[in-house]
């Protein structure tokens, strides 16, 4: 979550075109704590009953622990891009996900 935040502007277009929702199992105050403790320029949102959590086949299979998978969703509202499992501590992961959000989001000819 910290490198979403630090790369915001530039992954993100400072939330121009783009809306990043980051989905955990935690519970709303939990989230809501670590959001402003952490200063987080995106929404965060509890799946408690980890219902999205199963839609996406994000559970794992030591449920009920969720694995970190992201998707990119366009504006038709279909999966534009899916990095399963997301590798957040690998740099190349990032300039993936650049370009998928650049390509959803720059005009097209």
């Amino acid at each position: 979550m910290h490198a979403y935040r630090d790369q915001y502007a530039q992954l993100f277009k400072d939330g121009q075109d783009v809306v990043l929702i980051a989905i955990s199992a935690d519970p709303v105050d939990t989230l809501a704590a670590w959001a402003h403790d952490d200063q987080f320029q995106f929404l965060l949102a509890s799946d408690a009953d980890l219902s999205v959590g199963r839609a996406y086949g994000a559970l794992s299979p030591r449920a009920p622990v969720t694995n970190r998978n992201l998707f990119v969703v366009g504006p038709d509202g279909k999966i534009a891009y899916r990095a399963v499992p997301f590798r957040e501590i690998d740099p190349t992961a990032y300039t993936e996900l650049g370009a998928a959000l650049e390509k959803l989001t720059s005009p097209q000819p």
